[in-house]
């Protein structure tokens, strides 16, 4: 009697144990190699001195800071800006599991270790441009600065008056009032852990309250001042709001032409390298004035102050153009197009 055919058939099932040879698998010239061989010649000492964790000391030992910089640094070179996307991409990459070579990471640390050594991380990136600079291989000698606006996490509805945010406070605060009563009374242990979350959820409601009412006072001031040469603009304007979620976003007109909450980023850049220089973010909704802080910004990193600057015709106002031109240390040419509503300057 004839029999069918012999295979193998697959069986996901089945438990097994695969060898694997992570530094096989990735290209000799793969870019999570450069990015390795670069952030192995960083002096990172500050962060190893603050591991607790030590051969004459108990603790349990922490993930090697060098992995989790090299982890982010190539995540942003792949678009990768999530904590819990690169921790996902730490698991099944080829590159990001080379880089993490076993180091257990998760989404958790790897926000912390961003979030706690921002300014760190700031030093370093900045004195690596630095010896990029003194090498030759980036030509500070040029700026470019341009601002976008980049829309924050509130919605317009999350924008409240001075009456509203009043209101909304006295509603925080007696409902925390009343959390404390009923934790008192309860005794409950699974149940005062609950009400002690919603007590935290309340408080946070009315510092984020407090911080908008702030924020709604400097908004008012800057308006009074405006007022006092554009009286009539600044009428029609009406009440000025601010967002409880987020009460540093202001509503700020998009490329799209839409309204949304958002802020004005601002980059400083070494236009023929393609780097970035220099970064700050504000509430303000125009770009005037804002170049020199930037130049600033730029030399308090580096050390260098650039000789010629690009920038839009709203940034640099004329007293700028005229103090940078003019300082006899440095002096600084700026190129920038004439406003198209001027018609009283002469090309």
């Amino acid at each position: 009697m004839g029999q069918g055919p012999r295979v193998i058939y697959a069986d996901r099932s089945q438990l097994q144990w695969d060898l694997l040879d992570l530094d096989g698998l990735l290209e000799p010239d793969h870019l999570a190699r450069v990015v390795w061989r670069f952030v192995e010649s960083l002096d990172l000492s500050a962060l190893y001195d603050r591991i607790k964790a030590r051969d004459a000391v108990a603790g349990r030992p922490t993930p090697d800071p060098r992995v989790l910089l090299a982890l982010w640094l190539y995540g942003a070179l792949d678009g990768v800006g999530s904590a819990r996307q690169l921790a996902r991409l730490c698991e099944g990459h080829v590159a990001y599991r080379w880089l993490r070579g076993g180091v257990p990471v998760n989404d958790h640390g790897l926000s912390d270790f961003r979030t706690q050594d921002g300014a760190l991380l700031d030093r370093v990136l900045s004195e690596s441009v630095a010896v990029l600079a003194a090498e030759g291989l980036v030509d500070l000698e040029e700026l470019a600065v341009d601002g976008t606006k980049l829309r924050a996490a509130a919605a317009k509805g999350s924008y409240r008056s001075g009456r509203a945010l009043e209101a909304w406070q006295r509603s925080a605060e007696a409902r925390i009032e009343a959390l404390k009563a009923e934790l008192e009374e309860d005794p409950g242990a699974g149940e005062r852990r609950k009400r002690a979350a919603q007590e935290r959820a309340r408080a946070s409601v009315r510092e984020r309250a407090a911080a908008a009412k702030a924020k709604l006072a400097e908004l008012q001031a800057e308006k009074g001042e405006r007022q006092k040469t554009h009286e009539a603009e600044e009428r029609a304007k009406g009440e000025p709001l601010v967002s409880s979620s987020d009460p540093e976003a202001r509503i700020m007109k998009m490329a799209d032409g839409s309204w949304q909450p958002a802020y004005n980023l601002l980059l400083a850049t070494a236009p023929r390298a393609m780097v970035i220089v220099g970064l700050a973010a504000t509430d303000r909704r125009n770009d005037s004035g804002l170049a020199l802080p930037m130049v600033e910004q730029v030399e308090e990193r580096f050390g260098v102050r650039p000789r010629r600057l690009l920038v839009d015709s709203t940034m640099a106002t004329r007293e700028d153009i005229v103090g940078l031109a003019e300082d006899e240390a440095r002096p600084v040419v700026v190129y920038t197009p004439v406003p198209a509503d001027r018609d009283d300057i002469q090309p």
